[in-house]
């Protein structure tokens, strides 16, 4: 790893000239143009997907799009958006998906942008269904984490609740709950001791390879893993929640390494991290991974004369996979592992477009912030 670091640090004035030209508004420009492409093609937010069957609109594919959005209205603060996301919760009556018995995480991933909507509004009806999604789910001890995506589905989820209420059940159980997917599902998850990176659930853990013989490390799962500990940290107190913040800020870093150990040279992910098998561009994992790495270095804790490189780099491919109408290119389809909707291309609609924009609006985001605090300073 110190030598990766070395060579990283050698391209920092390279990339530091070469990126000169990017101005924080030509990237809020690039994010508006894709989320603008979204609204139009999916004007009405409370449709049904159909893809293969009839499902909700707040299922988890649309409701990391909502993170996206949010996201996006932090910098770009208009009404329209806000107008989108309310028609949308309160046609689902501000409720999880298959209602507040579920304990299925991916079900769960709608409550993130109720509870942030419910920040700005006070609104009560906004936050008690899913409090009370969460109650039940904390009694009946149901819906562990078997598979990594549900860490982000979820694990914000219970720490918005514990920020609204100050109660720490919500914090506690979320990590009770984090700690089992890491340490002992499978035999534990979470390769902290080797790639620093993890295994989508218990089927991809070794003796499982992929047919090279690397293990399988999917882009987007360990991207999903990596922006749930950003969501949860920015839920957080370093002081107050001392030990919980540790915990997850270590797994951050640890991550940060094996991410970045494992981009291409034209600044894209794999969608397998290690290994040669489906080596292509892959934008929602991209995405994710530069959400992770500009968060890191606006938080001080990733050195930007190391990581700035980085982020660049998949910024200018990020760049590349933007149609001229805002569609995203090269986003993997629904499924588990790198095999999942290929093969991918520039063309190719996915079968779900939503999350892939989720995912480009948060990397954006973090990144137009990266821009606008190194100009500021």
């Amino acid at each position: 790893m110190k030598r990766r670091i070395i060579s990283l640090f050698s391209l920092s004035l390279f990339c530091s000239v070469a990126f000169a030209q990017v101005t924080p508004n030509e990237v809020l420009s690039l994010a508006q143009s894709t989320n603008d492409y979204f609204m139009n093609k999916f004007e009405d937010p409370t449709t049904p997907t159909n893809w293969m069957k009839i499902r909700p609109s707040n299922l988890w594919t649309r409701a990391v799009y909502y993170e996206g959005l949010m996201a996006l209205y932090d910098i770009d603060p208009q009404q329209r958006y806000i107008d989108y996301t309310d028609r949308w919760g309160d046609f689902h009556q501000w409720t999880p998906r298959n209602g507040v018995m579920t304990t299925d995480a991916d079900d769960q991933c709608c409550s993130q942008t109720y509870l942030m909507r419910y920040v700005q509004t006070k609104e009560e009806r906004m936050l008690r269904p899913t409090l009370e999604n969460l109650g039940l789910q904390m009694q009946t001890k149901i819906g562990w984490w078997t598979w990594i995506d549900a860490i982000q589905m979820a694990m914000p989820v219970y720490m918005q609740a514990y920020r609204i209420t100050g109660e720490t059940k919500y914090r506690d159980h979320a990590m009770k709950m984090y700690r089992w997917s890491r340490n002992e599902c499978g035999g534990g998850l979470f390769n902290a001791d080797g790639d620093k990176l993890w295994w989508r659930d218990a089927d991809y853990v070794p003796p499982y390879k992929e047919p090279d013989g690397k293990d399988c490390y999917w882009s987007r799962g360990n991207g999903w893993v990596y922006a749930a500990l950003v969501r949860c940290m920015d839920q957080l107190s370093p002081k107050e929640d001392k030990a919980v913040y540790k915990a997850l800020k270590h797994d951050f870093m640890l991550m940060t390494e094996g991410i970045a150990v494992c981009q291409r040279t034209d600044g894209f992910w794999n969608p397998s991290l290690v290994s040669t098998n489906y080596a292509m561009r892959e934008t929602s994992g991209t995405a994710l991974f530069l959400y992770g790495i500009c968060w890191g270095i606006n938080h001080g804790y990733l050195k930007a004369k190391v990581y700035r490189p980085i982020a660049d780099k998949a910024w200018k491919a990020l760049t590349t996979i933007v149609h001229p109408n805002g569609f995203l290119g090269w986003v993997q389809g629904t499924g588990k592992d790198p095999s999942a909707g290929q093969p991918l291309s520039y063309d190719r609609v996915p079968d779900f477009e939503d999350y892939g924009t989720g995912c480009f609006l948060l990397g954006a985001v973090e990144y137009y912030k990266l821009l606008k605090k190194q100009t500021n300073n």
